[in-house]
């Protein structure tokens, strides 16, 4: 069981508030490591949801040297990340705000992941819960703590429970809570309030509409669940934020890069033999 100080090491201080130049919402510090490129550095790593962080990804048409045209390319905005100083254990001191790029996101999963532009080390880091751990420990009743920046407020901590494990919505696997949720929580962190396991990131909340206006629900939250988390990681070739055997950041990068240049020569390749039909 946790006592007081260790549910805000691993439970508070990893949240962060998180802001675009029309939007924000909430994040989590799922990584701060050394960086091997540069002794002294460190790496550090933020989840939220790409709804989020959504009006710093922008689209246009721009010359591609690979293609020899004009083609549709992807442009990202740098957001901001507040990191919380506490004192006295539970009060807020400070913020820090700290540049933060867009290093992958999908729209689908609603989940991206930002990397802060700063070499310090982040202490307080979310600790996920293990692939193998999943089954066992999301079942109903399980006590959670949410944690988020709601409606841009400094962190603050909502006691539930899981009512759902299995909601599909738009062909994508969430969990519910009862523990109240608002918009500016888009972001944030569900734990398991017993163990202080990082088990999902809130996403959605239920609204009702109700003639002109709009009634929220905050009690029928959704979570995206802890396998869709590490699909997520998977699918976007960062698997090392949970496994120190996978390749760096350095190389994942790299990786990304070579297969997106492949994509666009195979582009080109079949542009070319529709030409040639």
């Amino acid at each position: 069981m946790e006592t007081i100080q260790d549910k805000h090491n691993d439970m508070i201080y990893p949240v962060c508030r998180v802001r675009t130049e029309k939007a924000g919402g909430s994040g989590t510090v799922i990584y701060s490591k050394p960086d091997p490129a540069n002794p002294g550095d460190y790496l550090s790593f933020v989840l939220t949801n790409a709804h989020v962080i959504e009006d710093g990804i922008n689209h246009k048409k721009d010359w591609d040297s690979v293609l020899k045209q004009d083609i549709k390319k992807e442009f990202l905005t740098k957001v901001e990340v507040e990191l919380f100083d506490y004192i006295k254990t539970s009060t807020v001191n400070s913020s820090n705000t700290y540049k933060a790029d867009i290093v992958c996101y999908d729209k689908q999963h609603d989940l991206a992941i930002l990397k802060l532009d700063s070499p310090k080390q982040v202490e307080n880091v979310a600790k996920i819960i293990s692939k193998e751990d999943v089954n066992d420990k999301i079942k109903l009743l399980a006590p959670v703590l949410v944690v988020g920046c709601s409606l841009l407020h400094d962190p603050i901590p909502n006691y539930g429970y899981i009512t759902s494990v299995k909601e599909d919505i738009e062909n994508k696997k969430y969990c519910m809570t009862n523990a109240n949720i608002i918009f500016g929580n888009s972001g944030g962190s569900v734990f398991l309030a017993d163990t202080g396991e990082f088990v999902g990131v809130p996403s959605r909340v239920t609204t009702l509409q109700l003639g002109f206006g709009m009634d929220v629900v905050t009690w029928m939250g959704f979570f995206a669940a802890p396998d869709r988390v590490y699909t997520f990681l998977d699918e976007q070739m960062f698997n090392f934020i949970y496994d120190d055997t996978a390749k760096g950041y350095k190389e994942t990068m790299a990786d990304r890069d070579k297969k997106l240049k492949k994509a666009l020569y195979r582009m080109k390749s079949m542009d070319n033999a529709e030409d040639n039909i």
